[in-house]
């Protein structure tokens, strides 16, 4: 538990910048968890051992059932701890035995002169050429997603040059706002199904894969992107704005660290004892501690997520509306500037 032990104390200094607005009905905490049922619930059977049980007979026999059923709990819950660990075992097995025989194929077709150009079609390696069903659902909402937010963009610039009342705005803001807060529930369903294609940032455009943090926009860097579209500010928003940058970065900060203690124990456990050609023990250990990597790109969205509700909350409704026009703006064009730089004509060689 100690690689997470920063991100608490960072996350508990954003919350406490946050609470500082005045909203009570704001609630801007990042809680970065990364759970040990086992340790927690034996804790807890510690604590309940010590609880007073000299007032009646009857009562002093309820700590003792507590504590019973607690011991069942934890050994069921290590007995499901360690079926889990078989699984992973047995799935990385069937690995190794299939890549040796995709080894050995691969051989057997350079011997009959198949390999050619520096390529195989998979028809020769035995490929099924499945995907992920859960990345592949993603992937499908993703695009109608894309294709709700083009449509949004088009009626927010519309309004605008309208000039509508604020009321008719406002519903136009919310229905942006809850998209995205839509996009952060399908990436976390996404994460599940396959965390590194989620952190990768494989189904963004490559420019906006180069501005990418744990999957999605560094909250910070979008706001400097979006305050020099909401002039003019009161001095009074201007300074909230500016409290909400260095509070993102600080929360930015603790995940960053949380992330980089995270790769540093997954590199250690994989390197474990090398040159024996044994893996499979330390990529099962090493899978378990992978487990953790799906709670920061949820973190890291919840942050997202927290950025755009408290920049609403200091915004008007109109500044509110053009923030959003721009936000979606931008990422319009880096995915232009993404088709253009594949496009762009190359000189020869």
């Amino acid at each position: 538990m100690g690689i997470y032990e920063p991100i608490h104390h960072q996350i508990g200094m954003w919350g406490e910048n946050f609470k500082t607005n005045g909203d009570p009905n704001t609630s801007a905490s990042v809680i970065v968890e990364v759970d040990n049922k086992l340790e927690n619930e034996s804790e807890t059977a510690s604590h309940e051992m010590l609880a007073p049980s000299n007032k009646y007979d009857q009562e002093a026999s309820k700590p003792i059932d507590k504590i019973q059923r607690r011991l069942a709990q934890n050994r069921e819950a290590a007995r499901k701890s360690r079926l889990r660990k078989k699984a992973y075992v047995q799935q990385l097995e069937n690995s190794r035995l299939k890549l040796i025989q995709l080894e050995q194929e691969l051989d057997r077709a350079r011997q009959q002169g198949l390999y050619i150009g520096g390529g195989l079609e998979s028809s020769h390696l035995g490929f099924s050429g499945g995907v992920n069903p859960g990345i592949a659902a993603f992937e499908m909402e993703y695009g109608n997603w894309m294709e709700e937010q083009n449509r949004q963009i088009c009626e927010l610039r519309t309004a605008l040059t309208a000039h509508i009342s604020d009321v008719e705005l406002r519903i136009l803001v919310e229905s942006g706002m809850s998209h995205y807060f839509e996009l952060f529930r399908m990436k976390s369903t996404a994460a599940k199904a396959d965390v590194f294609y989620v952190m990768s940032g494989m189904w963004k455009t490559s420019a906006e894969r180069f501005f990418s943090w744990i999957g999605g926009f560094r909250p910070s860097e979008l706001l400097k992107v979006l305050v020099t579209q909401l002039d003019p500010l009161t001095e009074q928003q201007f300074l909230e704005v500016c409290n909400l940058k260095q509070s993102c970065q600080q929360a930015e900060d603790a995940l960053s660290q949380g992330m980089e203690k995270l790769q540093e124990n997954v590199s250690v456990t994989v390197a474990g004892q090398l040159g024996d050609g044994s893996y499979i023990p330390q990529v099962a250990t090493a899978m378990e501690k992978l487990e953790a990597l799906v709670s920061f790109v949820n973190q890291a969205d919840h942050l997202r997520q927290e950025t755009l509700q408290q920049m609403s909350r200091i915004l008007t409704t109109r500044q509110a509306a053009r923030g959003l026009l721009a936000l979606g703006e931008y990422f319009q064009r880096l995915r232009a500037l993404s088709t253009l730089w594949a496009t762009r004509p190359r000189e020869p060689a």
